[in-house]
């Protein structure tokens, strides 16, 4: 049971569900005739919710939907990559202990940032899929797999160059660069077990509880230098307090930051609306995309 009361005065005094299947309604008690005027507006905000999530998992709505994304995308990936490199390599100063090598920053940290949030994406898209049985959530397992492996390479590649000139060695059996190889491995794990099995269902169902099981070493990952010895510098962006870098280091590395996620939403969009026209390559509405008909004009009516 549930109760509150609002500026309006509507009291919300219990939750119960409609003999439909599509929603739920909440049904509450009015005190006075400015709360009364509120109940359809809840009615069709939840009505407008629900109407959502079942056009999210209908391939050819998802597909139109995204259609006018893909330019925006592509823009703000191009304006802010190009930014923050050129403000990153030209304009930000050098380190004062590793002078200029720390600046492959702005291309590690960014693709370390997106492989980790490209997970915790993967991994809920296997329990949508698991629990809702919604299709376009094991488009989106699939399609964060490959991408969030190759950035994960990166990551791990730029780390690499990055600990020559600062550890003198490429690469140590540290905390944090051994569960990053892990989550490298757990991507390559997914794109591995889609490939051996035949039956789509089964394979979406494997790669869904390997993601989720996976989760857990993403916390490993963001506290491991905290937790154990390492060479690993720790965290210069927290979410808890300040960067610990000078303004004109950290400015252009949020922009590559935001950069590299548009690339990476960019390519997600792409490799999903790929894999709906693979798998729906027999659907009426593809075939009229394929022969320019009317179900190629863009829109999500």
């Amino acid at each position: 049971m549930l109760t509150c009361i609002n500026s309006s005065g509507l009291r919300i005094v219990g939750l119960r569900s409609l003999p439909t299947p599509k929603a739920d309604r909440i049904y509450c008690t009015l005190l006075g005739p400015a709360a009364r005027a509120l109940l359809p507006e809840l009615d069709g905000c939840q009505k407008s919710v629900w109407s959502f999530i079942h056009k999210l998992g209908s391939p050819r709505w998802f597909y139109q939907m995204t259609t006018p994304w893909l330019p925006y995308l592509a823009l703000a990936a191009g304006l802010l990559l190009l930014t923050g490199s050129v403000w990153g390599l030209a304009f930000a100063p050098p380190d004062f202990r590793q002078g200029n090598s720390y600046r492959i920053i702005f291309v590690h940290v960014p693709a370390a940032f997106v492989s980790l949030a490209g997970y915790y994406l993967m991994a809920t898209a296997g329990a949508v899929s698991l629990i809702w049985k919604i299709k376009v959530s094991d488009m989106v397992l699939k399609s964060c797999a490959g991408i969030g492996a190759a950035m994960t390479f990166i990551a791990l590649v730029t780390g690499a160059i990055w600990g020559k000139p600062t550890w003198g060695t490429w690469w140590v059996w540290d905390a944090r660069i051994t569960s990053m190889l892990v989550l490298l491995f757990l991507y390559l794990g997914v794109v591995a077990l889609y490939q051996a099995f035949e039956d789509r269902d089964v394979a979406a169902k494997a790669c869904a509880v390997l993601s989720l099981v996976g989760t857990v070493n993403i916390p490993i990952i963001y506290k491991s230098v905290d937790w154990w010895f390492s060479l690993h510098q720790p965290a210069s962006i927290k979410f808890s307090g300040a960067p610990s870098m000078h303004p004109d280091m950290w400015k252009p590395l949020f922009v590559m930051i935001a950069g590299f996620y548009c690339l990476y939403a960019l390519a997600v969009v792409l490799s999903l609306r790929s894999e709906i026209l693979e798998r729906e390559e027999r659907a009426r509405w593809v075939e009229e995309l394929a022969s320019g008909g009317p179900g190629s004009t863009p829109g999500i009516g």
